[in-house]
Formats: C-alpha cells, structure tokens, sequence
C-alpha cells in the first residue's frame, strides 16, 4: 500500500462544459425531481453576449442572466458553475461567431489577416478587452482560431516557437490598438465632446503652456500629427503604420535566416 496520500482533484470541472459540444460532455444539467429545464448553456451564454454587447461586461453577472429566463441566480449555478466560467464561454462563443477566411498565399497579406481580424472583433465586443484578465482557457473556438492563425505563418521559414510569438505579437498589436480606441470612445462619452472639439476648446489654454523651446519636438512633430490626424491620434493610422513594420521585421529576419543559409552551402 502507498503512503502516498491521495492528491486532491485539481481539474477544473468548467473546462469539460467548455468543450461539451466535442467532449461528449452534458450540455445541460439533469435534475433528480421535477420537469427537464428547457434553457440551454449555449443560450445562457448568448444572452450574456448579447447584454455585455449592450450594456458592458459590468452588466453580465449571474443574478441579471437568470432573470432573463425567469429563473433563480441559485439556480444558474446548476448549468454556469460561476461567473468566470461564463465569462470563459462567452468568449469561446463569441470567437466562434467570426468566420476564418480563407488565407491567400501572399504571406504579408496572410499576417495582415491575423491582425484585422482580432482588431474587428475587439472593436465589435470590446468587452473581450476585459475578459482577457481571466485564465485564458482554451475552448473549440479559441483553439479552431489558433490553428488558423499559425496556418497563416506556417512556411514562412519560422520555427515553432517563432510562429506561436508572431501570433502573439500581431494578435496583441491589435488588441493594444483596440483598447485605444475604446479608451478613445469613453473619453468623449465622459466628456460629451469629440477628440477635435476638446482640442479645439483647449486650444488656447495648451499654447500658452507649452509655448516656448521645452519641448520643440513635440511641438513640431505634435502640430504636424494633429493637422494630419484633425485629433491626438489616429488608431486606424497607427494599426496599419504599425502592423506594415511589424510584418517587415518578421519578413527581413526571415530573409536573413534564408541568406544567411544559403551563404553557409556555398
């Protein structure tokens, strides 16, 4: 006999409801006594999404989602196990919604894909923004995205290591470039005017401030963006300005590794 004591199970049970659609896993939670409930997991996820699209992820706690199919917030608990748990499946659920377009065979376009495509979908359910401070758990969906986002780098001469970082520089560019302009959105829902009208109004005020040679750069550089801009910045500008440097440096060090063998045979 071992003395080896028994290691408590440390699986997380929301995992495999994560999965239920490919793991066999029961969708829907069987009761000892009274009637079979007719709401499904998938449906308590939907109208999550639907009122974190709406009213923020602030919104979406588990009291608010049972009244919504006339249910107790106890009794939620028996399909969600808790609120991270939905927030999980919210998110798998929502990256199952975008479809993964074909990849064309230009590689910089292929990467350009990668981007705009989290890019969009951070713009259309901003609240993925917030969900990512939970354990990233990886769902069908979230795993299904993965294996087309290295497809798109596959064969460009990266190892594996190097694809999983592509991935993951270009998908958190966008991310960066997406909470920008939410923060963008909430700064002018705060302050009841658009980026160019505050400018306008405080226009005065930030030339006499700054006036003088302290910051002669910024003057030049700041006057020369915002007449470009009409605003302090331009997140459409800086994803594509960005994400054109960032598909540079992944092509020019794969062209050096390619030289660089190819010098090495000759």
């Amino acid at each position: 006999m071992s003395d080896v004591p028994d290691q408590p199970d440390q699986s997380d049970p929301s995992l495999r409801l994560l999965w239920r659609h490919r793991a066999g896993a029961r969708e829907e939670p069987k009761t000892k006594r009274g009637p079979k409930q007719k709401v499904s997991v998938d449906e308590i996820v939907d109208a999550a999404i639907d009122l974190a699209d709406a009213e923020g992820l602030a919104a979406v706690t588990m009291r608010a989602i049972a009244q919504r199919f006339g249910l107790g917030a106890m009794t939620l608990y028996s399909y969600v196990p808790n609120r991270d748990a939905l927030l999980v499946l919210m998110a798998d659920q929502v990256t199952g919604r975008a479809e993964l377009p074909e990849l064309p065979e230009d590689p910089r376009r292929r990467l350009e894909l990668v981007a705009n495509l989290t890019h969009d979908e951070l713009r259309a359910h901003p609240w993925l923004l917030e969900v990512q401070d939970v354990r990233p758990w990886l769902g069908p969906n979230m795993s299904d995205r993965y294996e087309w986002q290295l497809q798109a780098v596959e064969g460009l001469g990266l190892s594996d290591l190097e694809m999983d970082q592509t991935v993951a520089v270009l998908v958190g560019f966008a991310g960066n470039i997406a909470r920008s302009e939410l923060m963008k959105r909430r700064a002018e829902q705060v302050t009841g005017m658009t980026e160019s009208e505050w400018w306008e109004a405080n226009y005065d005020t930030l030339s006499e401030v700054m006036a003088g040679s302290h910051y002669p750069l910024a003057n030049r550089v700041g006057t020369a963006a915002g007449e470009a801009y009409q605003a302090a910045t331009d997140p459409a500008r800086e994803l594509d300005y960005g994400l054109a440097r960032i598909i540079d440096g992944v092509l020019a060090h794969v062209g050096r590794r390619s030289t660089g063998a190819a010098d090495e045979l000759s």
